[in-house]
This record gives structure tokens, sequence and C-alpha cells, in this order.
């Protein structure tokens, strides 16, 4: 492991220049969305209170672009198929042309229905809610991305609502019914999108990796991989990445995904036979097979996210300058162009001055990926999408990413219990740790003895000294004695050596733990950041 990677030298590290200089290039952009929202609101009444939504929607896109992107590229760069510059221009491009091309006309302003519009005294209060829900969200991805755990914006921009219309008209606000099925999500998706990933992933080696011939393996089965990945990214970009330009039912989508499939299948194959001819016969040759695939269906996952996601990360910026504009508020807002270009430019930004940090947790830092483990997870997470929106499931395209990291790290634990038959057995490592502390022990009872015979005539030595050695040398024999009957007591790294045998280890637990915590808790913090904002702002406001 590289240096820079060890938590102690990343905790050790200072605030340097390239710090600064994040923040003062974050300044700018949050400087220059201020300076064209006066030109545009000029006459407008409420222009300072538009300035200010503005200016949270733009750090809400930074904060989005640091911490949600990271799981479409992420998989990409710990394989080692995109570099992180290379993930990182390639994200930003297909972020923004997804917003700016296939992004909405409209976004619904209460987020997925789950406060009731007709307890909104009036549009003020609205406004009020729309601006805490943003800030809120946002301020939570700041914290989640400085944590190193990748979370959904939209359950942020969720929380975020829900806590401020609970501020503003009590708990009858919230459609429960419909924050059920959202908090179902949290473990929907993740375990869809590890169990799919998990799936293809075993697929893949049994029928290519655990092959004796595997570059003849993969001539057969590569494209056929390659055509289910075309399928399943063609389905999921017609029916979310393009559902704002065209609306195509979900079986026609898979129907013409299919038909895509096949073009593809027919044009990779020969290509695959005339790569392969020039490969060894071994594992990592197979890895170069997935690699252009690999950077495809990251560039087309960002699409789909900045076409499907940043519109609904800057529904509350959309719904406050409706209502600023037209003096009412509804449930579906209009889009304006400068809307989505603060949430396409605010995530390119965010992405390339904070997204590596996340891009490396993703990818790196739960389990060790390559090319074919990280094409298993671009697969699993379009695939899951299609399934959820069949089935009629909210799911969380962070959650399934994450979700498909954990799933491929936690089979190769699996497979290596089954596998590795050169690992040493709990007992014949407990057999070489007492072989140790018994030569260990002797070597001091040696030690002693020696010390005894160099007195020379114990009755003129020091009796103290004689005394002390005698009653080490009779302790260290008990030890000896206890060792040899099989009595022994172990150290901290001895267990934990122990606890590596049974486990074969390959996932990061800490990692683990600290997404989940940080997925449970990402709706109630965001909820409970809003409610204090809303009260805030209410106070500021009011007359």
């Amino acid at each position: 492991m590289e240096l820079k990677y060890i938590p102690e030298v990343k905790r050790a590290k200072k605030f340097d220049i390239r710090d600064a200089a994040r923040i003062a290039i974050a300044f700018v952009f949050i400087l220059g969305v201020m300076w064209y929202v006066s030109v545009y609101a000029s006459g407008i009444e409420n222009k300072t209170l538009l300035i200010v939504a503005a200016i949270f929607g733009g750090y809400m896109a930074m904060n989005i672009g640091a911490n949600d992107v990271a799981n479409n590229v992420g998989p990409a760069v710990g394989s080692g198929a995109l570099t992180m510059m290379g993930a990182i221009i390639v994200a930003a491009i297909f972020e923004a042309a997804g917003a700016l091309i296939a992004g909405a006309d409209v976004v619904g302003t209460i987020r997925k229905g789950i406060i009731d519009p007709n307890l909104i005294a009036n549009t003020r209060v609205f406004i009020w809610i729309m601006l805490a829900a943003l800030l809120a969200g946002a301020i939570w991805l700041n914290l989640a991305t400085a944590m190193g755990a990748p979370v959904s914006t939209t359950h942020s921009i969720v929380g975020g609502v829900m806590g401020a219309g609970i501020a503003a008209a009590g708990f009858g606000m919230v459609n429960w019914p419909t924050m059920g099925k959202i908090a179902a999500s949290w473990v929907i998706s993740p375990v869809l999108g590890g169990l799919i990933a998990a799936l293809f992933l075993y697929i893949i080696k049994k029928n290519v990796i655990f092959q004796e011939k595997k570059i003849e393996a993969a001539k057969k089965w590569v494209p056929i991989y390659i055509s289910i990945m075309s399928w399943a990214f063609a389905s999921y970009l017609i029916v979310k990445g393009l559902k704002h330009i065209v609306k195509v039912p979900l079986p026609l989508a898979i129907i013409i995904g299919f038909g895509i499939a096949v073009l593809i299948f027919f044009f990779v194959k020969p290509l695959i036979a005339k790569k392969a001819q020039s490969l060894a016969n071994e594992r990592e040759s197979i890895n170069i097979l997935f690699t252009i695939p690999l950077i495809f269906s990251a560039a087309l996952l960002s699409f789909a996210h900045g076409a499907n996601d940043v519109a609904n990360a800057v529904g509350p910026l959309a719904g406050i300058s409706d209502a600023i504009m037209s003096g009412e508020f509804a449930k579906k807002a209009p889009i304006p162009f400068w809307v989505m270009l603060v949430g396409a430019l605010g995530i390119s930004i965010g992405l390339a001055l904070y997204g590596p940090k996340l891009i490396r947790k993703v990818g790196s830092e739960i389990t060790e990926l390559d090319q074919i483990r990280a094409f298993c997870i671009a697969l699993a997470a379009a695939i899951t999408v299609i399934v959820a929106s069949a089935l009629g499931l909210p799911v969380s395209s962070t959650h399934i990413a994450v979700g498909g990291v954990f799933g491929v790290g936690f089979l190769r634990e699996y497979l290596l219990r089954l596998e590795e038959k050169e690992k040493k057995t709990e007992e014949e490592l407990v057999e070489e740790f007492k072989e140790a502390h018994l030569e260990k022990e002797m070597e001091k009872l040696q030690e002693y003895e020696r010390a005894l015979e160099s007195l020379g005539d114990l009755k003129k030595a020091d009796p103290f000294v004689v005394k002390a050695l005698i009653e080490k040398i009779n302790r260290e024999k008990e030890v000896i004695a206890k060792l040899e009957h099989g009595e022994i007591k172990l150290t901290k790294i001895e267990k934990k050596a122990l606890k590596a045998v049974k486990k074969y280890e390959l996932v990061k637990r800490s990692a683990l733990k600290m997404i989940v915590a940080a997925w449970l808790i990402t709706v109630p913090a965001a909820a409970i950041l809003a409610a204090m904002i809303y009260f805030m702002i209410r106070g500021i406001l009011l007359p």
C-alpha cells in the first residue's frame, strides 16, 4: 500500500496551497452564480431571495459532484481502466451533457410526494421550505464527503424536504407510506446491486477464469457479456436517461435494447477474437478485454445520472424560482436553463475539486477491484434500475453501485474459503503459536539459569538477586509445563491472525460499517438540519 493511503499519514496531512486553491475556485463559482442571477433577476421584487437560493443551489451541485458522481466512475478508476484525471474528465463531460441535453423540462417541487402541498400556508412558507431543504441537503452531502461516505443525493433532498415540512406544519404534513418505501430502498438498492454484481462475477469466473483454456473461453463468452451490458445500458438510458426527451414504455425499451445488443454482439465478436490472439492464457489477459466496455459504462452511467438525478437535485431551486416569478407554487415547476446550467457546472466543478476522495473510497478502499469486477458492478447498476422500475421499487443509484462493490468483495471471500487449500487451518496456526511461545520461554529460562551460574558462589552473592533469579526460573518452568500440556494464551496479534484464517477478509469492515451508518442517518440527519434552518430563515425573514 502506498504511503499516501495510510490512515495515519492522511490524518497528519496539513492544509496546503492546493486546499486553498480548491476553496478559491469554489468561491469563484459561487460568485459567478451570484453575478449571473443578479443580472437575470434585475427588476424582480424578491431578487435577493432568488440570489440566496441560487447560492444554495450551486453549493448543492458542487457537493453532488464531490459525492454522488464517484459511484459512476469509482470502479473504473479502482480497476485501472481509467486514470483519476481521465475519470474526472469523462464524468464531467457526460454528467453535464446528460443534464443539459436530456435533463427534465419540469421537476417535482415536492420531492416524490413526501409532504402534502395543501398544508403549506402560502408561497412564502413554500420558499422557506425549499431553501431549508436545499441547504440542509448540501450541508449533509458536504459532511458525508468529508467523512468519506458515499450517500444518496435524492435521500438527502428527501430528508431536507421532510424536515422543513414538519417544521412548517407538523408531522401530519408527511406522507409516511411514501417515506416507508424510501426507507425500504435502503435495503433493496444495495442488496439487489450486490447480488446481481456477485452473480455476474461468479458466472464470468466459472465460464472463463476457472477454465484451463481461458482465451478460447473468452472468445466465446466475452462478446456475450458485452452484449448483455449493451442491452442493460440501452434499456437503462431509454427508460431513465432519455425519458425527458421521449417517454418509452419499459417493455418496448427492453425490446429496443435487445436489438441494439444483437448488433453490438456481431460488431465486437471479431474484434475480441482478433485481440485475444495476441494475449497470454492468464487472468490478466481477460481483464484487458473488459477495459474499453468499462470506460463506456462509466460514461453512460454519468450521462444517465446527469439526465435523471441533476434535475431532482436542483428541483428545490427550480421551485423557488417559479414561485418567485409567478407568485404561486405548484407540485411541478419548469426548470429554467440557468438552473440546469448551475447544476451541470456545479457538479463538474465539485467533481474536479473534491471528487477524488470518494472515487478512491468506492474504487479501491472497500475491496480490491480489477476490470472484470468493475464491469460486473457497472452491469449490476444498470440491471438493478431496470428490475426496480419493472417492480415499481424506489432505488438509489448510489446504494446500488456501492452494494455492487460489497457484493463482488464478499463473493471473493466466499470463493477464497472454498479454493485456498494451502491456507493453514486454525489448529495448525495454534500449534505454530504454541511452538513459538515455547521456544521464547525456553530462551528466557536459559538466560536466567546462565545469570544464576554467573554469580558463582551463591552464598556470597546478593541474596535478593539470587532469590529473584530463582523465582523467575521457577516461573518459567511452570509456563513451559503449561505450554507442553497445551495451555496457551494468545497475543492480540495472534488472535487477529486466527480471525483472518476464519474470515479471509477481502472487504474492509470499517468501511462497511461507516457507509451503512451514513445511509441510515442520511434522511433523519438532513431532516433535522432542514428543520433548524427553516426556523432560522423564518426568524430572519418574518417582520
